[in-house]
């Protein structure tokens, strides 16, 4: 009797249980009408494939759509890497795989999406984990998502984690099931957000399957890899050595023009015992400004024009309604250099014997041969060893182009194979020299003593007084050094210090002037003239 007993209520409590069981199983089965819901239901073979079937109720007229990305950050520039093979849907709707991303289009209805996903098993330790993203990437909100998991063996632990990606918010509802299995539950998963299962098992139920790969994407194409390691250590050595080069180049004027020099001498007595100037390494106005700051500058010709009125060549006079006159006095000949002629024919061309300042700010003479006969000149006196502007223009053009290729090899690279750090590199290195360019000219080391000899000028000019000249010799000394104290900026220092009134090359056959006055009057309206001319730069006087 009391067997019998005993068969009743363990039948009834079995009974009840089935109920209990099939009662879930029914509330997870009905979805609140206008929802959408899914059942995942995941299984982990002998093989460590994990076969997914998810049941997944869509309200009738409406389309939904999920994109599952198939690499997932791990941490340190790496990537957990999945597959999703055999995709289909029984119901409306389609699945595919396409890169790293498996797309879900379902339509109204309910529908059963079935797939197999390779790479899910991981070694943790000396455990397993089985790690799926079992809802996530859906374009609407998700009213409940519940999951089941089996396995060979009996599960150790579960993790479930619910919410936007890259949160720590746990599912709704997560445990180990009797026997092999586990259960989780998620209610209200918003649009794009995930829930994230991970399952722990003992070592050597199933063979790890996980794939783990370098990043993809930006942050690996921009990754620090040994190549483009090596790339940005040759850039390093090349920018460092470039800049010692320019650091001994350079240094080697800045010492010219940093040491101690005094006046050197210029003032000399011809064979008639007079006193005479002459510049050092017989250098003119014109080669001064353009060697100490590398630019033909509108102050280097002015120098010139006022050196060649003071050589006989031209005859400078003011005239009424403050303006000047340039008269050729002198035709040009063998004794003048390359610029300086083209100075005296842009300023008096052929058959033209006299011209006024006005007159030449009408006219807008070229000086483009001016400049290239200066540029030129200072080669070939071997205080350069090319053209100053020419290696500019080159050292800046190669820079462009090494930058826009390194730009061009940055983006293939980094669509392509990677270590795009590479074209990176070499485009800074481009836009490195680009900058660079402006220094490039470096002074030969006789140019760099030029420096020293026109420091030593200016210190004549500073030092010298008008005690120090003979009386007779004064008005030749003053004209021949004018020139160069108006490209090194000091005419207004050495009119003070001499004073002329009268002088040989400038003046008013009508009216007397006041030379101290007129004459940077004169500068100021043939600069003028010359910077409107074009091709070269408006500078005041260089400061070496």
């Amino acid at each position: 009797m009391l067997k019998n007993w005993g068969v009743a209520i363990f039948a009834a409590a079995a009974l009840t249980s089935v109920m209990t069981v099939g009662t879930a199983a029914g509330a997870l089965a009905q979805p609140l009408p206008g929802t959408v819901s899914t059942e995942v239901r995941m299984k982990l073979e002998r093989d460590s494939r994990l076969s997914v079937t998810e049941t997944v109720h869509v309200p009738d007229g409406k389309t939904v759509k999920r994109t599952v990305p198939l690499r997932l950050a791990v941490g340190n520039d790496l990537e957990r890497q999945y597959q999703v093979t055999d995709a289909r849907v029984e119901g409306k709707g389609s699945a595919n795989v396409s890169g790293d991303k498996f797309s879900v289009t379902l339509e109204g209805g309910q529908a059963t999406l079935t797939y197999t996903v390779v790479g899910a098993v991981a070694p943790v330790g000396d455990a397993l984990e089985v790690r799926w993203q079992v809802a996530g990437g859906w374009d609407t909100e998700l009213d409940k998502v519940a999951v089941t998991f089996s396995a060979p063996d009996s599960p150790t632990s579960v993790n479930c984690l619910a919410g936007p990606v890259g949160s720590s918010q746990p599912c709704t509802s997560a445990d180990l099931a009797d026997g092999k299995g586990v259960r989780a539950q998620e209610i209200k998963l918003g649009a794009g957000e995930r829930v994230d299962v991970a399952i722990g098992l003992s070592a050597g139920v199933v063979p790890p399957n996980a794939v783990v790969v370098e990043q993809s994407g930006l942050a690996a194409a921009f990754a620090l890899t040994p190549i483009s390691g090596a790339a940005l250590g040759g850039l390093l050595v090349l920018l460092l050595g470039g800049v010692a080069l320019l650091w001994y180049l350079r240094g080697r004027d800045a010492a010219a023009l940093a040491s101690e020099v005094g006046a050197v001498s210029v003032l000399v007595r011809d064979q008639n015992n007079r006193v005479a100037f002459a510049s050092p390494d017989g250098v003119l106005p014109g080669q001064v400004g353009t060697v100490v700051d590398e630019h033909v500058d509108v102050v280097d010709v002015t120098a010139t024009v006022i050196d060649l009125a003071v050589r006989n060549y031209l005859w400078i006079a003011e005239t009424e309604g403050h303006d000047w006159q340039i008269v050729r006095r002198n035709p040009a000949d063998a004794s003048l250099s390359g610029y300086e002629r083209a100075v005296y024919e842009a300023l008096l061309p052929q058959g033209v014997d006299a011209v006024t300042v006005s007159e030449l700010r009408g006219r807008r003479i070229d000086l483009a041969r001016v400049r290239d006969e200066l540029y030129a000149d200072v080669v070939e006196k071997r205080w350069f060893v090319r053209r100053p502007d020419a290696e500019r223009s080159l050292f800046w053009w190669v820079g462009v182009v090494i930058a826009v290729l390194g730009l061009v090899a940055t983006v293939v690279l980094a669509l392509t194979v990677g270590n795009a750090l590479f074209g990176l590199a070499v485009a800074v290195g481009g836009v490195a020299l680009a900058f660079g360019a402006r220094s490039m000219p470096a002074r030969t080391k006789r140019g760099s003593e030029l420096l020293e000899h026109v420091r030593g000028l200016r210190g004549y000019l500073h030092g010298v007084t008008p005690d120090d000249v003979p009386e007779e010799d004064r008005e030749l000394v003053f004209s021949r050094s004018l020139p160069y104290a108006v490209v090194l900026g000091e005419t207004e220092g050495w009119l003070t210090k001499f004073g002329q009134q009268d002088l040989y090359w400038y003046g008013n056959a009508e009216t007397s002037t006041d030379f101290r006055r007129s004459f940077p009057a004169f500068l100021g309206a043939l600069d003028g003239v010359l910077a409107q001319a074009g091709h070269l730069r408006s500078l005041r006087a260089p400061n070496p």
